[in-house]
């Protein structure tokens, strides 16, 4: 027998937000066939960072030298970082999410365990409890997240290889690690497992690192990345084989790379292509689920939101966009569009890394009569305390208006200055004015924002 809800929600990351009171008199279904919190919670964004801290620990007591301390790490307690990350907080909070949702605090919504696929308009086959059963209805939200995405010659090795979803999870930590990838997820892990101490080789295609950033950060980080773990450039992977523990990487140009361990991050796949959409109707754009300014499908009462059909594989953004459909759920005559403006990003490798707004080239493409600024770090008070020599903040902003058209950051604590910034741009400040009609803390790391705010030439 089909049973039928108001609402059905694909997913528990951002998707498992929407049911708050105001849905209390719906019935709905949540589908989830792996651990609940989705990919931020349980091997993203937040278990990553934890680890990123614990590597800027071991990174700051390596280079305690510098400012006339002596100090020495005397060894890494891998099992206890492990502990720490997820036995006492991650997996607590997943298991009391699930919990909650399949309690008696919320008697209106039922949860599914089975993997979720479309086999009609508005119907989903799907399961609990070890019995398969079909399910429909009126509203439904597709939150269904992305995965790791493996090259095929990857994929096709036989070789053991790790992602994100299980690195951390690993026994124990290796002596060596190749990872293969140039984006934000390996460089992160480049981070994390050199700071640890574990000797990392990263392998990137093309000939920088985040190629994504402006091209004065990607430039720059680049060369640091050079200086902090093995850094091979232009190395596309040919094949790969395994010898006991040994994992030999072999590139397009004969190089031979070894190490115990092999982490693959080139980059995510929606998981739209696992949900058989065609048999409901639904349109796909590319890999990505198809979706208009709010949210919404080509089939009536079908939504989608975060990674599945977004075009920013962010948790802050996902969680923007299930408030928006959330309210277009409960208010159909007056629809929210997805939030899409300003949107900020950061790395949270060595050093971090942030950004809002258009790079260089896209605000040259775009026609802006620009005025442009890189301020070092070390040119203010709080950055000659850090002995900084390499890190800067670039300003982007349209002479003619004085609006700052976009931010890059990199350095320490770059993730958190560069909030300002997004202030300014989504508020839609005057860039004189900011940098003078207010207060900036000296001797506080903020001046650097200040210095590069006052360097815009608006003459």
């Amino acid at each position: 027998m089909t049973k039928h809800y108001d609402l059905i929600i694909i997913g528990t990351g951002s998707g498992n937000s929407i049911p708050g009171p105001e849905f209390d008199d719906k019935s709905i279904a949540i589908i989830e066939e792996g651990t609940f919190g989705g990919t931020c919670l349980n091997v993203g964004c937040i278990p990553t960072k934890m680890y990123v801290y614990a590597a800027d620990i071991a990174r700051a007591i390596d280079h305690a030298h510098t400012y006339g301390i002596a100090a020495q790490r005397t060894g890494i307690d891998w099992p206890s970082i492990v502990d720490r990350v997820f036995a006492q907080r991650i997996d607590l909070i997943a298991q009391g999410g699930e919990a909650y949702r399949r309690g008696p605090e919320t008697p209106n919504i039922d949860v599914y365990d089975h993997h979720a696929v479309f086999t009609g308009p508005k119907t989903i086959k799907t399961g609990k409890g070890g019995v398969e059963c079909e399910i429909t209805g009126d509203q439904i939200v597709i939150a269904a997240g992305s995965r790791p995405m493996i090259p095929q010659v990857i994929a096709d090795s036989g070789v053991r290889y790790y992602t994100n979803n299980d690195i951390m999870r690993m026994p124990e930590l290796p002596a060596s690690m190749i990872i293969v990838g140039g984006g934000y997820i390996a460089s992160e892990f480049a981070h994390v497992f050199s700071g640890l101490g574990v000797e990392v080789t990263q392998l990137n295609r093309s000939q920088r690192l985040l190629r994504g950033q402006d091209n004065d950060i990607a430039a720059r980080f680049t060369e640091i990345a050079a200086r902090n773990w093995n850094l091979v450039l232009d190395a596309d992977v040919e094949k790969l084989s395994q010898d006991g523990r040994e994992i030999t990487v072999t590139t397009t140009a004969g190089e031979e790379y070894s190490a115990e361990i092999l982490l693959v991050a080139t980059g995510r796949t929606p998981n739209g292509d696992l949900l058989q959409l065609d048999r409901a109707g639904i349109e796909m754009d590319g890999e990505s689920i198809k979706v208009d300014e709010f949210g919404r499908t080509n089939v009536d009462g079908v939504w989608a939101l975060g990674d599945v059909s977004s075009p920013y594989l962010l948790k802050h953004v996902a969680n923007a966009e299930m408030r928006a459909v959330r309210h277009n759920l409960l208010h159909p005559n007056d629809l929210q569009k997805m939030p899409h403006d300003h949107v900020p990003a950061a790395v949270f490798t060595h050093p971090q890394i942030a950004a809002v707004g258009l790079t260089e080239q896209q605000a040259r493409e775009a026609g802006y009569d620009l005025t442009i600024k890189i301020q070092n770090y070390g040119d203010v008070a709080y950055g000659w305390a850090m002995e900084d020599k390499d890190h800067f903040v670039k300003l982007i902003a349209d002479r003619q208006t004085g609006k700052l058209l976009g931010a890059h950051l990199i350095g320490p604590e770059a993730a958190t200055l560069i909030q300002q910034l997004i202030t300014v741009m989504a508020f839609d400040l005057d860039c004189r004015e900011v940098a003078t009609k207010q207060y900036w803390i000296h001797p506080a790391l903020p001046e650097v924002i200040e210095n590069a705010l006052l360097g815009l030439d608006f003459s």
